[in-house]
């Protein structure tokens, strides 16, 4: 089995214990898992476990997802570094989609570009009701590009950049 957490890129610096309220959860004394507990929508609207997928045991994050003319949701696993989705999961890799709120159906927020050469851009899923940039989960926007980061406080927590192919050839390994 291989790992899915791209350990090359993870950071832990332990300043998130002073969360009162923490919104990631990290478990684990070697083997560091670290996952969402709350994002929210460019308006405040939970994103966590509006849905009943689980993934470990834990409730999916679930954004709102338009591709190739067609909308549908995802179910993204709250496992930072962990691929797995349900949902609206057919969309060829390479794909540029739209982000949004399942429950507002506003556009994610625009954080920046991904300074990796592939032209996707990072959006927001917040990790308080506050909305605040300090606090958020960056995913990118192209699909089967796997490219995210979790900064709390103002502190990177965790970045994942990881390419691979989950060997079926489908094309559904990545993305949003």
């Amino acid at each position: 089995m291989s790992d899915r957490v791209d350990r090359r890129n993870l950071r832990i610096t332990g300043k998130h214990e002073a969360v009162s309220d923490p919104s990631v959860a990290i478990h684990g004394d070697e083997d560091v898992v670290i996952v969402v507990t709350q994002a929210y929508g460019p308006r405040g609207d939970n994103l966590v476990g509006i849905s009943d997928v689980r993934f470990d045991g834990h409730p999916a994050v679930t954004v709102g997802v338009r591709a190739d003319g067609r909308e549908g949701l995802v179910h993204l696993s709250p496992i930072h570094g962990d691929d797995r989705k349900e949902g609206m999961t057919d969309i060829p890799g390479g794909t540029r989609c739209e982000l949004f709120c399942p429950v507002s159906k506003q556009p994610l927020d625009l954080v920046g570009d991904v300074e990796d050469g592939s032209g996707a851009s990072y959006y927001a899923l917040y990790l308080t009701p506050q909305l605040s940039q300090g606090s958020v989960v960056m995913v990118s926007n192209v699909w089967g590009h796997y490219h995210s980061r979790i900064v709390d406080d103002f502190e990177l927590i965790s970045a994942w950049a990881s390419s691979h192919e989950d060997g079926d050839g489908d094309g559904d390994d990545a993305g949003a």
